[in-house]
Order: structure tokens, then C-alpha cells, then sequence
């Protein structure tokens, strides 16, 4: 997924010579390609990413098309004042990059670890919200950010997770839920970024699983997961996020008044992580390791059948 990170930033930088890359001191292998490509639209801001948001938005504003980039605990979390009243405020076209979100830098602890960034954006105004969970949907997304007029922000999670799709969605659309399996199966399955790789592994163990990946995240596409919904005996979550204000909170607003069977939200509980350890280790710690949610989602659902005998 990171190669088709760099391709699309380098297609971008290319198309358009107003594109600008602007960077809070990464100096990563990554931009290597960007840096060869387009010298002249790559911006070192250095470790100020107050600043460096500043910075974007004066260039928006002088006809630029500035693109972000940081880690998801500092883009967009530390810099959540600026991105409301400099960018989206003024609806200028900027773009924010959160790499590493939801619990990749597992090693560094909580403060390098992003949980909560979908939430904190949903809320602000004017600016559109993309979580892809491969290098196709994260190419799409790159596509429909470039012809978006007004900010973005595109949320990277684990990068090296595999495929969900076969080949580029070259009719995706933001209104659109993107199947990974549906055959009308009696469970539903709603994941986005690394938790559709999740939700995969679960629907394999579990069976009677169909298996949906939402890339777009705001504006949300509420009509199609409504349509989807018709007829569920259950619906699940999957996100590396928190159950609050993310994926599992759009769903529940989503179906209120629309749906009455069992819903369960799987992601990041009410906690902080205070271990350290890789990143299999601290999924594994928040209980999402795909046997810990198999059993969870089993309970949850023997426990609904109780209830209606």
C-alpha cells in the first residue's frame, strides 16, 4: 500500500505543478520517489506541524494544492486547531496524510498511537474523511481527493496487510460501500482501513459472513448501507479505531430507526494502551486478534438468540 502511496503522490505532484508535498521532517524512503520526480514541490516544514499547516493553508490560498503529511498522532490530532480554523474554516483545497494510524507504532506507545483521529475530524466541518484498507482503495480515494475542491483527509493504518481486491475499482464511487463478499449472507460485516483484513479472517471462521469495506468514511454513504442492511440477523463493525466516534458510531446513527437486529462494534475499547510490544502483540492486547473477536461476536450473537426464544 505504501508504493501505491508514493505513486499516487508522484501522478498528483506530476498532473498538476501546483500540488505541493509539505512534510514535518520525515525523512523517509518513501518521498524518495517524489523528491527525484518533483524537487521543487517537496517542502520540508520541520518538527513544527502547527506551523507546517499554517504554511499549507497560506499556499492554498495563493493557488497551491498542499498535501500534509505526518504521522496520525500529530496529523491531524496535534494540529486538530489549525486544520478547523485555517483550512476547513476557509475550505481550502489541503490535503492530510495520518500515516501509522490506530496502534501501528505499537512500540513507541500511546503517544505515537492514533484512536481517535476519525472521531476528532467527523465533527469539524467542510472536510471529506477517506480510510482505504489496500493499494486499491487507496488509489481510489487519492483520485477523488484530487477533484475534491475543499479538504481531505486520508487515514493510512497498517500498510502491509495484503490485498482485499483483485484489481483497481475503476467504478467506485463515494457513495458506494465497496464489497469484499456479498451473497446475501445473514451477517454483515462493516469494516474500514486495516479492519476489513480483520473482518476477512473473522467471516472465514465464522461462516454466513458477508464482508463490506468503507473507504469513505465522510461523506458517508448512509443510503447503500441501508439497502445492504435489509434482512441482516446481525451487523458488525470492525475498525482500529475507537468504538467511539468512528466507524461503529456512523453505522449506529446510520440504522437508527432502520434496523433492529444485534450490532457489535468491534475496535479499540475505552483505553489507552500502556504496554509496549510489536504490532500483532498489542492487537492482541486490545482484543483484536481474530480468534478474541470470533468468540466475542459468538457470545453476542447466542446472546440475542436467548432473548428472542
Amino acid at each position: 500500500m505504501r508504493d501505491a502511496f508514493s505513486n499516487a503522490l508522484v501522478s498528483a505532484a506530476k498532473q498538476d505543478p501546483k500540488v505541493l508535498l509539505l512534510t514535518g521532517d520525515h525523512g523517509y524512503a518513501l518521498f524518495d520517489a517524489f523528491r527525484h520526480a518533483c524537487p521543487d514541490q517537496y517542502l520540508n516544514c520541520g518538527i513544527a506541524e502547527q506551523n507546517m499547516v499554517g504554511v499549507a493553508a497560506g499556499l492554498a490560498k495563493a493557488g497551491f494544492r498542499p498535501i500534509v503529511y505526518g504521522l496520525a498522532a500529530f496529523v491531524p490530532i496535534r494540529v486538530l486547531e489549525q486544520i478547523k480554523i485555517d483550512v476547513c474554516y476557509e475550505n481550502l483545497p489541503v490535503t492530510f496524510i495520518g500515516d501509522g494510524a490506530g496502534v501501528v507504532y505499537a512500540q513507541l506507545g500511546t503517544s505515537h498511537q492514533s484512536t481517535e483521529d476519525i472521531a476528532a475530524l467527523r465533527a469539524v466541518p467542510q472536510i471529506s474523511i477517506y480510510s482505504p484498507g489496500d493499494r486499491f482503495e487507496l488509489t481510489a480515494c487519492a483520485e477523488r481527493i484530487m477533484h475534491n475542491p475543499g479538504p481531505a483527509y486520508l487515514r493510512i493504518g497498517k500498510a502491509d496487510l495484503g490485498d482485499i481486491h483483485s484489481a483497481p475499482l475503476s467504478n467506485w464511487s463515494n457513495g458506494d460501500l465497496i464489497a469484499a463478499t456479498n451473497t446475501g449472507a445473514p451477517f454483515l460485516f462493516v469494516a474500514t482501513g486495516s479492519g476489513v483484513k480483520l473482518a476477512q479472517k473473522v467471516a472465514a471462521a465464522l461462516g454466513n459472513a458477508d464482508v463490506i469495506s468503507a473507504p469513505c468514511l465522510k461523506p458517508f454513504p448512509e443510503l447503500s448501507l441501508r439497502t445492504l442492511a435489509k434482512g441482516r440477523e446481525a451487523i458488525i463493525t470492525f475498525e482500529e479505531h475507537s468504538i467511539y466516534g468512528g466507524l461503529g458510531g456512523l453505522v449506529a446513527e446510520t440504522l437508527m430507526g432502520h434496523y433492529l437486529g444485534t450490532f457489535v462494534r468491534v475496535g479499540i475499547q475505552d483505553r489507552f494502551s500502556e504496554i509496549c510490544g510489536n504490532y500483532t502483540y498489542l492487537m492482541e492486547s486490545h482484543g483484536l486478534a481474530p480468534e478474541s473477536v470470533e468468540k466475542r461476536i459468538r457470545k453476542a450473537l447466542d446472546a440475542s438468540a436467548q432473548l428472542q426464544q
